[in-house]
């Protein structure tokens, strides 16, 4: 059976858009197709008497039996339903069952699963509704707090979960159990071919924004689309993309990064739908597509349609700023598709909708690090911390004791050279890590301002390095010139010089020194 044209299959023509991102809106359809056309003239409205004959031909048509065009099924009313039940390891889950209010008859029906992120059920309920108006019953739950955390994950665990909800929705005389399936956004769809292999009793799988590659990949390509927007360069991108997903990855604070979803797709023969949007600026949409559709072919599994949609971001909601907002408003025909395709599972032969998106950046190369790499990148910043903050720290605790200090451990004897590299080597020791980690936790999407190709934190940075720099330089002089006059050697001065030398090195590592 050929699916029916929706809103999203027809938008393009000839490879163009016919209607501009912000102007078609999908909320106001027929507002939206007068909109490129402009209004019509008064001449070209028709008179009174051809509305007349309109209607009396209307009304001949249909006596004589000829059908109108059919029109729009109505949404159906929802109801929801507390449902509590075991997962994986004996946690205790709850959610919601979303279903439409008529009852009487055995409906499809489908777990869904979030992304990264613990957000709650609320995230997917407006997605949820939706399915439900169309006639899909839709179980949805709050993920695990036990064994689910920024550094800790297992789909594994997270697939039983999911299994666990499945069997809640078998067990509902309102559900037809030959279309009942997962329902799995980004992060979910690691999990929903593992899902798939734990459990018969999944009959179909739908992903949105499903990712091929490894979480570390991924991240590292979606890091780069959010920073190249903001037109962010000189080291920071490499800075956060490669060496500090490496060295996460290294300390083991980077759970799952190298999982490759290939030999979990290549397991499943339920048929699939895979979508992705137009402004996917997460999943690798054609790279991604491409991965599970060989992984598929490999197994021998040739149901499946890989589907990419026209105007929205990697969840599928509308976008204003070409896939890098958070607008939350799904389109008016979601849904309609999806339900489409349950009623047809039976189909055999593999297919594609809409194009691919062009990946403008490929993804990175992540090299593997030792363990020791993360311990010594520890080990220099509690080394240079001490360095810089030795002699402030001495003098404060001699002054607080009120006892006179050594010969050159008193903050008095610190000139506003050193004063100024201790200051400054502090501020970068502490603050690069610091940046970094808030960029990743952020997903890279809370920059700031940007000047000159640079965030505000990064230049400020930049600025205390060059300092550490010039300190240091004018440091070592001294020290050069103390030595032939034959001066007692100021140790803190051989601190601190060494102490600027290693910041230079390790901040050139980090990308700091780049112009």
């Amino acid at each position: 059976m050929k699916a029916p044209a929706t809103l999203w299959d027809v938008m393009h023509f000839d490879g163009q858009s016919w209607s501009h991102p912000r102007r078609w809106t999908g909320l106001n359809p027929r507002a939206d197709l007068r909109a490129p056309f402009g209004r019509a003239s008064s001449s070209a409205r028709p008179q009174g008497w051809r509305a007349c004959v309109g209607w009396l031909l209307a009304i001949l048509l249909a006596a004589v039996g000829v059908p109108a065009a059919p029109s729009a099924a109505e949404p159906e009313p929802v109801r929801t339903t507390d449902v509590t039940f075991i997962g994986g390891g004996g946690v205790i889950l709850h959610g919601i069952v979303v279903a439409p209010r008529t009852s009487g008859k055995r409906r499809p029906a489908m777990v869904m699963l979030e992304g990264a992120g613990n957000r709650g059920r609320q995230e997917l309920q407006p997605a949820a509704e939706v399915f439900a108006q169309h006639g899909v019953i839709t179980l949805i739950y709050d993920k695990r707090k036990v064994g689910y955390s920024l550094l800790r994950r297992d789909y594994d665990l997270l697939a039983a979960d999911a299994v666990a909800a499945v069997a809640v929705l078998a067990s509902r005389r309102d559900v037809d159990q030959s279309r009942l399936g997962l329902w799995a956004q980004s992060e979910g769809a690691y999990v929903a071919p593992l899902a798939c292999q734990q459990s018969s009793a999944v009959k179909f799988v739908i992903t949105v924004g499903a990712v091929g590659v490894t979480p570390a990949v991924q991240t590292a390509w979606g890091y780069d689309q959010f920073l190249r927007h903001a037109g962010i360069g000189a080291g920071l991108p490499h800075a956060l993309e490669i060496t500090a997903l490496r060295t996460m990855i290294s300390a083991g604070l980077f759970p799952e990064a190298n999982f490759d979803p290939g030999p979990a797709w290549h397991q499943v023969r339920q048929p699939l739908l895979a979508e992705w949007g137009e402004f996917d600026r997460v999943a690798l949409p054609r790279e991604s597509s491409t991965a599970i559709e060989e992984a598929l072919r490999r197994g021998g599994n040739t149901r499946y349609t890989m589907r990419f949609i026209s105007g929205v971001r990697h969840n599928l909601n509308f976008t204003a700023d070409r896939g890098f907002d958070r607008i939350t408003s799904l389109p008016a025909d979601y849904g309609a598709y999806e339900r489409h395709w349950i009623d047809d599972l039976a189909r055999t032969e593999p297919s594609r909708l809409g194009t691919a998106p062009i990946t403008e950046t490929p993804p990175p190369v992540l090299a593997p690090l030792s363990g020791a790499a993360a311990l010594v990148n520890l080990g220099l910043i509690l080394t240079l911390t001490m360095g810089f903050a030795f002699y402030p720290l001495a003098g404060l605790v001699g002054y607080i004791r009120r006892r006179s200090m050594a010969p050159g451990l008193g903050a008095s004897r610190l000139s506003g050279t050193e004063r100024l590299i201790v200051a400054a080597g502090l501020f970068t020791t502490l603050g690069l890590p610091v940046y970094l980690l808030f960029l990743m936790i952020t997903a890279a999407n809370v920059i700031g301002p940007v000047v000159v190709g640079r965030p505000i934190p990064w230049l400020l940075l930049q600025g205390s390095t060059a300092a550490v720099g010039v300190c240091t330089m004018v440091i070592a002089v001294r020290w050069w010139r103390s030595r032939h006059r034959a001066e007692r050697t100021d140790h803190h001065r051989l601190i601190l010089l060494a102490a600027g030398a290693v910041l230079l090195g390790w901040v050139g590592y980090w990308g700091l020194l780049v112009p």
